[in-house]
């Protein structure tokens, strides 16, 4: 699965996202999520905007300490994880919600209902620019987020990680 979503972002190029969805009143929403983009790389990021310090103080610390350890465990060639970007959104039962961490990379998410053990199934879909690079089925818990590992980029990966609220 891992060389599966490290295949398929390897695709992934810098590109705007599709359009978003204004959300209607009448949309249930069924859960909350975050779409947090990372780069992982050895060296200390040198540049860091300001998009990139205000995603990162929004983040709660203690979550911040536990994904970098999640991600040091997920992808051990790297040692540093610098936040990109963050988008919070909610997912609808109705219709799809957009995760857009940065103007490079949004998630399309359409929920399948809950679980018993206040998860979301979750019909996802990583897009480029207009195009479905990918299709999959997943089950986002509170204590268990997605890692998706990104290609490699200025001198280190991208790795897209989403985390239930």
């Amino acid at each position: 699965m891992r060389n599966l979503c490290c295949l398929i972002l390897l695709l992934f190029a810098l590109s705007s996202a599709p359009p978003l969805r204004a959300a209607d009143p009448e949309d249930k929403v069924v859960g909350l999520l975050d779409g947090l983009l990372f780069f992982a790389t050895n060296d200390k990021v040198s540049e860091v905007t300001e998009e990139m310090q205000e995603a990162a103080a929004t983040l709660d610390p203690k979550l911040m300490a536990d994904l970098r350890l999640r991600l040091a465990k997920a992808f051990p060639e790297q040692k540093n994880y610098q936040l990109l970007g963050r988008h919070t959104q909610n997912v609808l039962q109705q219709y799809e919600s957009w995760v857009v961490p940065s103007k490079d990379l949004c998630l399309k998410i359409d929920s399948r209902g809950p679980t018993a053990d206040n998860g979301i199934k979750l019909h996802v879909q990583l897009w480029q620019e207009k195009k479905v690079l990918v299709k999959c089925d997943a089950v986002l818990k509170p204590a268990n987020p997605v890692f998706i590992g990104g290609p490699n980029w200025r001198g280190g990966r991208l790795v897209f990680v989403v985390v239930q609220k």
